[in-house]
């Protein structure tokens, strides 16, 4: 019998710690190889980690809430091999698809292990267990392959068993590969942390514990007010063009692109265009010192369907067109609805917006995601009777307006750029460009 480390996995460049949420598994149990053990949570986004080996589960080493360090050892899984510090490819379940031809398949990767070259698969966005990629590599399939390949695993992570039988179906010569069905696991007998229920109190009351999000938000917020000295400028625009612009090109769009042509990326585009203009207003506060951002980080805020917040964040706004825009708006806003994001997908914004207007607020004032010191919420946009200035003369006419919230943090945001760099962006968005093309 051997022991092996099971240690926390590196999950993105800027993630350094995770905090556990709940044990999948208890001390004892038989554990599979690429099967679940226990969830974490970095900051708001929830993860799983898999097991390396098969075994049986036989030391936990933090519990439930404790924070844990990438790379440290979380669990100790007892083996049957030698040596457990390098994991090979376990057989087959019988219940799984094309047995015979898996067992094969992972017989070979099993000859193979000492002599194959090995293949990198840091480019990649998705997750894939250590064992996943052993297999991978002795099989010499490449990146561009592991990533065609339909995972049956929670999130569509790549099992054992999904490159097992991809691995068969490649040497049977099929073309197509159908993912096996995914593999059900009964449930812990004895679960680790059961969700608090609400417990009544006098009169009828309910006492509900908060949710891990919830306490985070909560915390989160708390700091920022104690943290920073909120201030805030307001400013109507009027986003007629906008309106027309976007009315006259979502179809032709959506048909094109197979996705919908929203507001945000031309509110985001107008407010990565200002942060260039206004650098200052790019910042972060150390102590005493003042940090200023290379990157534009633009933090996208975007309400769950359980009603907590979420802010993925478009990496080097600036640097994007459009068509770039509307492309990062709408993966990220997708994946943050499925709970498909990962820890790298919310960290490193330098700047946030928010759309307080989805839920028909005409304006907000929002909180600093600290540590910025500036947050921008977009009402909603109203069709309202205004004054039109033309070379001959003013009229009543119908006009699409909007306001804009800026809060920021005024220990070093003074409102003269506090109001200089949100009056821009209303400028560039009613500046836009009717004729431009997507």
């Amino acid at each position: 019998m051997a022991k092996f480390e099971l240690k926390l996995p590196k999950m993105g460049e800027s993630v350094a710690e995770a905090t556990i949420t709940s044990w999948l598994k208890n001390v004892g149990d038989t554990i599979e190889a690429d099967e679940a053990i226990l969830e974490i949570a970095t900051d708001k986004v929830d993860s799983e980690v898999p097991s390396e080996v098969d075994g049986t589960l036989v030391e936990v080493l933090f519990q439930v809430d404790d924070v844990v360090q990438v790379g440290q050892t979380i669990a100790i899984i007892e083996t049957d091999g030698d040596n457990a510090s390098a994991p090979a490819p376990a057989a087959t379940e019988t219940t799984a698809p094309a047995a015979t031809t898996v067992e094969t398949a992972s017989a070979q990767v099993e000859k193979g292990m000492e002599t194959a070259a090995p293949v990198d698969y840091s480019g990649s966005d998705s997750f894939y267990s250590p064992l996943v990629k052993n297999i991978a590599k002795e099989e010499n399939i490449s990146l561009q392959e592991l990533e065609s390949i339909k995972g049956t695993g929670s999130n569509g992570r790549v099992t054992k068993n999904d490159i097992l039988s991809y691995v068969a179906d490649k040497k049977a010569g099929k073309t197509a590969v159908a993912a096996p069905q995914a593999k059900t696991t009964a449930p812990a007998s004895t679960p680790v942390q059961k969700p608090a229920a609400p417990v009544s109190v006098n009169g009828g009351d309910e006492i509900i514990e908060m949710t891990r999000m919830g306490k985070l938000i909560s915390h989160h917020m708390i700091a920022s007010v104690q943290t920073s000295a909120h201030v805030q400028s307001f400013i109507e625009c009027d986003v007629t063009n906008i309106w027309n612009w976007r009315k006259k090109h979502k179809d032709a769009f959506a048909k094109r692109e197979g996705e919908n042509l929203t507001f945000t990326p031309i509110f985001m585009e107008a407010v990565a265009k200002a942060l260039k203009e206004f650098p200052m207003m790019n910042i972060a506060v150390d102590g005493d010192n003042i940090i200023k951002r290379k990157n534009i980080n633009l933090g996208m805020a975007a309400a769950l369907p359980d009603g907590n917040l979420i802010v993925p964040v478009i990496k080097n706004a600036d640097q994007l067109n459009l068509m770039g825009m509307a492309k990062a708006v709408n993966d990220l806003a997708r994946r943050s609805r499925d709970g498909k994001l990962k820890p790298d997908d919310t960290q490193g914004g330098t700047y946030t917006v928010t759309n307080v207007g989805t839920f028909g607020s005409v304006l907000g004032t929002p909180i600093i995601n600290q540590p910025q010191v500036g947050i921008l919420a977009l009402g909603a946009i109203r069709k309202v009777p205004a004054v039109v200035e033309t070379p001959q003369g003013d009229f009543i006419g119908i006009r699409m307006k909007m306001f804009l919230s800026h809060s920021y943090d005024h220990r070093v945001v003074n409102g003269a750029l506090g109001g200089q760099f949100v009056q821009r962006v209303a400028q560039l968005l009613e500046g836009f460009d009717v004729n431009r093309e997507i």
